[in-house]
Order: structure tokens, then C-alpha cells, then sequence
């Protein structure tokens, strides 16, 4: 480990600041936030929240303030000595050739190809034998990088395709059709779309959802109430685009849809929560057939994953909470004639298809096992996988013979491999060139217990002879939340910590999906406190086995992650030295006020429920449960587009701890502009982020980098 150095005074680091000074801070010139006397009453009691103008995007006086801050922020980060170097160390780390799964769409295969420090993946394609040429370039799109594809769907018959593109990092998209043979738009480009994939039905159009765009307050952080699936027939103008689904009849928060690959079946699933969902079908080899109700209820989730002929194969975790396959007949598709296919074992489940074979991927301990199947149910091959970690992408048409899939761990690079569906063979397609060798490091999965005995899992990634003396710079990352499991993955950031000595540890909280449903709902709604519990405890494990101490841990999320954070700092201030609270839910009061937020209350509640969940979420939601204390140096981070957690929780957040901080670390918020929830950013936005993040720890902790 680097010998340690002492910190400048910070007020030696800022200089003459002509920002204005608040008269309980001392050492940082934070803007002076203004507050005001807005309440709410919720069953009798009043809540204030005095920052509640900062929840207006729009105005002039938010503007401000966010320059504000910015202005504070960056130049506390530009006086930290070694920030530009690991900035140009993160580059050289970036710098290598970055390849996707290639996937085959009509005579051509299609992949995507970074190469290096381009802003944005570019879509490439090739025909056999001859050399790749460019499909779509990103980087085109904007002279700063910022609008990304965020879809890319063709026709069966591969001759049209229909991208989406995001603006800023904003969730709304334009959806552009092209004519493959000579990349050629074809009609009008579609507007305002959301939370949508595109489903083509022949050549003829396709299906895509989307919201009213909200026609008072702000677009981005205005609510979305009820998603509508619409038909769009090519060369016609889209106000005239058919409602298949939702709207007045029928109103849900999230409505999608797809075809089977035989385009026989029409699929919807539609919803009115992060969680649970109602199942139909529509047989559009019948003339005006109509829609079919599969699954009435949104207790359970259930897709449509492949059919022969009137067969259908659905994935469910109706009476099997680790999910299971199975079968019926779509001329009677009610759950009562379901029949198994692949039981629930103990391990959590999720399947695709390829090449007429049903691919099982378990989680083991949160790691992958996948197991291929035959259609009719029978076991034929388990995937030789490189190693301990993820692998996904076990996907093809049906007529393929090989698939492709990506392998990766905390220390083993994401890597592509050509799968043989008939021998069950794994080859190398492409391996990255990144500057780590993966022999000098290690990752090692513990088992800690909760507050409540709860045994949960963590993995902890170092280099290999690291000593365990409680001074190794360690960063704790968790999420517990919607059933998202967090498996092994490779992080070229991660790099510049694990070579310096660092750790990296992730635990799989209660709230995830990593042991299924069970696993999942031991974390939402008044069970929310067990997501906390057991972060607490993987950080206490931590530094009781001298993996790092108080002084050297940093705690870091985003999305729910970043509420977890702020949750964390706010009932224990004192476990760590720093803090990364991302793009965060911080104000749980009111998040369902905003954009698509209404559909979290399945893991949430709302305020609104019952004067008991009222009082459970008044409790640790982390912008009403901060007082006056010592916090560690912490970083809020969030971006202006962000139109899924609005910006103004990480507003309405840092304002109040820049206020009721009682130490002398740092509480700073860093505002990306033109950047939306973390989708699409360039590479240099990325690389810049990152820059930020470890200076700040590294320097919170004294630690020469």
C-alpha cells in the first residue's frame, strides 16, 4: 500500500470563491439555499419540506442554484492533486477495440464496434466473406456525443429496420426506419415514444407503446400515467397510428409487446407496477381475432418465450417462486391448464431461446449455471463456462445452428463465445485487449450474517497477498431492489482501485432477485429496512475481518442503489468515510409524484397507503431522516435529463445535508448536464465521471494515488 498523505485544507484548495458562504459552514462556500415554508399533512401529522422549489426543473432560481453547486464542486475536484492523472490513466485503461454479440438479420451480421474512446458504439455489419461496413454511427447523431441508440430492431426477413434514438439521456425516443440494402429513412420519423420496444409485424409496421407527453409542468419530470400500445403502418403519419392496447379501456402504467418468430402470436403483457403482470394474446393468423386474456392478475410475472405451432412456452413464477417453463395450448390458455415443462428448482431462473433449444440460466449463489434443453423438456447439454460469473445472451433464431453469449467476472474481461448448439461446444470469438492481467487478482465469495440471522452472499474482488490490516481503500456497492439481480461483472474502472491495493465488494441484498421472488419481496414495502440491515452488515463483516475500517470504506448505488445510500448515511452516519449516493429515490414521500415513479410502489408503498406505511417510509426516507450530525464526504450525484429519477431528489437531498452537516467533510453535488439516467452517456462523460469519483474517495481518505 502507497504511504498515506495529509489533506490540504480545503478552504487552501478553493481560494477567494465569490460564491456565497452559509454561516453554519465553515470550510466549503456552499450556495446559500434558499428555503420555504411549504408542508404537507400526511394522516395528521405535518411534514415540512423547505426545499421543495428545487423540485421545478424549469425555473430560473433551479438553474442557478445547480451552477451553483457545480461551480463548488468542480473546483473542489480540481484542486485534488492526482485527478487528472488517474482521469488519463481511466483513458488508457478505456482504450481498447470493444466488440458486441453479433446477431444475423437477412444476408447480413450485424455487431457493434467501439473502437476505443469513441463516444458511442458503432453498428457494423458484414456479409460472409467480405469486410464489415458501417450500419448506423452514433457518433453522428450530436456533435457532443450525447444522442445514443437505444434500440435497433429489424424484420424477420432482415430488409427493414427500426432504431431508437435518446436525446441527452432523456427516456423519450424517436424511432427512425431505414430500408437496409441502402440505409435509406423510410417515412416520417416517430415522436415521443417511451419505455417501448419496436415489433414488426411482415414488412407491413410495427407494434411500439408510448405515453401522453405530459401537457402541463415540466416533460421531464411531469407524471406518465398510462402507457398505450399503437400499431404504426409504414408510410402513414403517426397521429393516425391504431390504439391496439390501454387508454380509457383499459388504462395501465406499462404496457409491452412482441410478436412469437413466427409472427403468429401477438404477446402483451401489461402492468401497473415494476412487478407482476397481466398476460394476453392475440392470433393474427385469424382474421379480426380478438385479444385473449391469459393471466388476469398482476400478482405474478409471465412471458410468452416461444411457441410451435399453437403451443406456447411461458416463463412464470406462478406457484414457483425461482420461476419455472411451461406449456399450453393457445386455443386454451387459461393458468388451470398450464402443465410443467422445466420445474422451479432452488435456484432463481431465467430462460431463452435459440436454435429450437430452451437455454435455462440458474443462479447459484448469484453466478450463472445454464443448462440447454430440448422443446420437449429434456436436459441435453450443461454450458462449459470459463469460470465462476455471469454469462448471458443465449439467444438465436430458430433455424441457427450456433448462438452466440458473453462470459464475465470481476476479474475476468467481458468475453464473446461462439456456442455449437448440437455438441454443446464453447470457442473464443472475441477477447478483449484490456491492460489487466487477471492471474493477480482474485474474488472470493463470503457468506455474512444479517441483523436478523439472515445468511446473504457477497463477493470480494482484490489483488492477490493484499494484506488485511484495515487500510485498504474499499468500495462497497450494493443495490436491493425490483428483483435486479447484481452477478459478477468486469469493470474497467475498477481497475484503478484494484491496482492500487483497493477492494471492491458487492453483496447480494435482500430486495434483489438473486434467490428468486421470496428473496425479492423479503426486501419492498415494510421490509424495506432488511435491504439496509444487510448492507450495514456487509460493511461491518468488512472491517471485521480487517479488510478495510471505518476510515478507508466508501458505500455506493444508484437508482434504488442510491436510495440505499442515502438511507445508510442517514442511520449511520459514522460507518464509512465517504459516500456516493447515485441518480437516487430520496424523497419517498413524493417519488410516485413524478414521471413513471407511480409504478415503484410495489417495492415502495406509497405515502398515500395507510397511515402505518406513512409512518415506515417518513422514517428512513433518507431526505426527511437527516439531522444534524457528522456525514462522511459525500458526492450526490444525478443529471438534468433524468426524467426516470428526477433530479430534484438529489436537489432536495444534498441542499438539506449541505445544512445539517455537522463535520468538516465535504458534502458536494455533481450535476451532469445534457445526461439522463446513465444510458447513452459518451465515453468521455463516463470516463470524466469516473475521474470524480476516485479522486474524491482516494483524497477523503488520505490515500496517495
Amino acid at each position: 500500500m502507497k504511504a498515506l498523505m495529509m489533506c490540504l485544507p480545503l478552504a487552501t484548495l478553493l481560494g477567494g470563491s465569490a460564491i456565497a458562504q452559509t454561516t453554519t459552514m465553515k470550510t466549503l462556500p456552499y450556495p446559500v439555499t434558499k428555503k420555504v415554508d411549504t408542508v404537507n399533512t400526511y394522516f395528521g401529522t405535518t411534514v415540512p419540506d423547505p426545499y421543495r422549489w428545487l423540485e421545478d426543473d424549469r425555473a430560473e432560481d433551479t438553474k442557478a442554484w445547480v451552477q451553483a453547486e457545480n461551480k463548488v464542486t468542480h473546483a473542489y475536484l480540481d484542486q485534488i492533486p492526482y485527478r487528472d492523472a488517474i482521469r488519463k490513466r481511466l483513458e488508457v485503461l478505456w482504450n481498447y477495440e470493444k466488440f458486441g454479440a453479433p446477431q444475423k438479420q437477412g444476408e447480413w451480421t450485424y455487431f457493434s464496434r467501439n473502437s476505443g474512446l469513441q463516444s458511442q458504439s458503432v453498428i457494423y455489419r458484414q456479409k460472409e466473406g467480405q469486410e464489415p461496413e458501417v450500419f448506423l454511427d452514433p457518433n453522428q447523431f450530436s456533435k457532443d456525443g450525447t444522442t445514443s441508440l437505444q434500440g435497433l430492431d429489424f424484420t424477420k426477413d432482415g430488409s427493414l429496420a427500426a432504431y431508437q434514438i435518446s436525446e441527452g439521456g432523456s427516456d423519450w425516443r424517436k424511432v427512425i426506419i431505414l430500408k437496409a440494402s441502402d440505409k435509406s429513412v423510410v417515412g416520417d420519423t416517430l415522436l415521443d415514444v417511451k419505455f417501448s420496444g419496436i415489433a414488426w409485424k411482415g414488412n407491413d409496421g410495427f407494434y411500439y407503446s408510448s405515453y401522453d407527453k405530459p401537457k402541463a409542468g415540466s416533460q421531464l419530470s411531469g407524471m406518465t400515467q398510462y402507457h398505450k400500445l399503437y400499431y404504426h403502418k409504414l408510410g402513414t403519419s403517426q397521429s393516425t397510428d391504431k390504439l391496439i392496447f390501454g387508454g380509457e379501456q383499459t388504462p395501465r402504467r406499462y404496457i409491452g409487446a412482441y410478436l412469437t418468430e413466427d409472427e403468429r402470436y401477438l404477446v402483451i403483457t401489461a402492468a401497473n407496477s415494476t412487478t407482476g403482470n397481466e398476460l394476453y394474446i392475440q392470433d393474427l393468423s385469424q382474421p379480426n381475432s380478438t385479444i385473449v386474456n391469459v393471466v388476469a392478475n398482476f400478482d405474478n410475472d409471465h412471458i410468452v418465450v416461444d411457441n410451435i405451432g399453437s403451443k406456447l412456452y411461458i416463463y412464470t413464477n406462478l406457484y414457483a417462486p425461482n420461476h419455472r417453463v411451461v406449456t399450453v395450448d393457445a386455443a386454451n390458455p387459461g393458468v388451470t391448464h398450464w402443465k410443467d415443462l422445466i420445474a422451479q428448482t432452488k435456484n432463481a431462473l431465467t430462460v431463452s431461446t435459440g436454435g429450437q433449444k430452451i437455454f435455462a440460466e440458474y443462479l447459484q449463489d448469484a453466478t450463472s449455471l445454464v443448462l440447454q434443453y430440448n422443446m420437449d423438456g429434456k436436459l441435453e447439454h450443461t454450458v462449459a463456462l470459463p469460470g465462476v460469473g455471469t454469462a448471458a445472451g443465449f439467444g438465436a433464431k430458430k433455424e441457427e445452428k450456433e448462438l452466440y453469449y458473453t462470459f464475465t467476472s470481476y476479474v475476468y474481461p467481458s468475453t464473446i463465445f461462439k456456442y455449437d448448439i448440437a455438441s454443446g461446444k464453447s470457442t473464443v470469438y472475441k477477447k478483449p485487449n484490456v491492460q489487466f492481467d487477471p492471474s493477480l487478482y482474485e474474488s472470493k465469495q463470503v457468506f455474512y450474517k444479517s441483523k436478523d440471522g439472515t445468511k446473504v452472499p457477497m463477493i470480494i474482488t482484490y489483488k492477490k497477498g493484499i494484506v488485511l490490516n484495515g487500510h485498504n481503500p474499499t468500495m462497497l456497492y450494493a443495490y436491493g431492489g425490483f428483483g435486479v439481480s447484481l452477478t459478477p461483472a468486469f469493470s474497467t474502472s475498477n481497475i484503478v482501485l484494484l491496482e492500487h491495493g483497493g477492494i471492491y465488494a458487492v453483496p447480494n441484498l435482500r430486495g434483489g432477485g438473486e434467490y428468486g421472488e421470496t428473496w425479492h419481496r423479503a426486501g419492498i414495502k415494510m421490509k424495506k429496512q432488511n435491504v439496509f440491515d444487510d448492507f450495514i452488515a456487509a460493511a461491518e463483516y468488512l472491517i471485521e475481518h480487517k479488510y478495510t475500517s471505518k476510515d478507508y470504506l466508501a458505500i455506493s448505488g444508484g437508482s434504488n442503489g442510491g436510495l440505499l445510500i442515502g438511507a445508510t448515511m442517514t442511520q449511520r452516519p459514522d460507518l464509512c468515510k465517504v459516500a456516493f449516493p447515485a441518480v437516487g429515490v430520496m424523497d419517498m414521500l413524493r417519488y410516485n409524484k413524478f414521471t413513471a415513479g407511480a409504478g415503484w410502489a410495489y417495492d415502495y408503498g406509497t405515502a398515500e397507503d395507510s397511515e402505518q406505511m406513512f409512518n415506515y417510509l417518513y422514517h428512513y426516507s433518507p431526505y426527511h431522516a437527516l439531522k444534524p450530525a457528522d456525514y462522511p464526504a459525500t458526492m450526490v450525484t444525478t443529471a438534468d435529463h433524468d426524467d426516470r429519477v428526477v433530479p430534484a431528489h438529489s436537489f432536495k437531498f444534498a441542499a438539506r445535508l449541505q445544512e445539517d452537516q455537522q463535520g468538516q467533510a465535504p458534502v458536494l453535488i455533481r450535476i451532469e448536464t445534457n445526461a439522463g439516467h446513465g444510458a447513452g452517456q459518451s465515453t468521455a462523460q463516463v470516463i470524466n465521471q469516473q475521474a470524480d469519483k476516485w479522486a474524491f474517495m482516494f483524497y477523503n481518505m488520505g490515500v496517495a494515488w
